[in-house]
């Protein structure tokens, strides 16, 4: 998970998400090298966080080719594959169960 060090509410809703799950995670602060800002620029075209994706392990780049950014929408909570940027609970819960983390989708 891409993040920043300073606080950001949809990070810590991710952060507390992926916890309650027990779900591994590594957070990746995207300001400790400008790699890392230039890599979740591209990604976002802008500073976006919590940027998460699904990579192999010791990476920090999707395991496969991931959906370009969308035009007609905002890319918050936009499902790219292995990857998905300020999503919402319910978004989070529903991607990570099409991943096989969860056993079943979003239900509240």
């Amino acid at each position: 998970m891409y993040a920043r060090s300073s606080y950001c509410p949809s990070v810590a809703l991710a952060r507390d998400l992926l916890k309650r799950y027990n779900i591994p995670y590594r957070e990746i602060d995207m300001y400790s090298d400008e790699m890392m800002v230039d890599r979740v620029k591209t990604w976002t075209h802008g500073y976006s966080v919590p940027t998460i994706i699904i990579a192999n392990a010791g990476e920090d780049v999707p395991y496969t080719d991931f959906l370009a950014r969308p035009t007609e929408r905002t890319i918050k909570g936009y499902d790219r594959g292995p990857m998905i940027t300020e999503p919402t609970n319910r978004e989070l819960e529903n991607w990570l169960h099409k991943h096989g983390f969860l056993d079943k989708p979003y239900k509240r």
